[in-house]
């Protein structure tokens, strides 16, 4: 089991690697909506905060 998660960990890197190699203005796009993504979520877990406590 352990073995598999290090070869999946492996594939992953390696994959990531490779698209940013291959496509580097497609990898920093993805890289930006991630970070959009995660802004938005913590945006939205503070608005729901202060609903809260309001």
């Amino acid at each position: 089991m352990v073995q598999a998660k290090t070869v999946a960990l492996y594939l992953l890197i390696v994959f990531v690697l490779y698209t940013i190699i291959a496509s580097p203005e497609r990898a920093a796009d993805l890289v930006l909506i991630g970070f959009e993504g995660i802004s938005d979520a913590a945006r939205a877990v503070g608005q729901f905060m202060t609903e809260l406590i309001n």
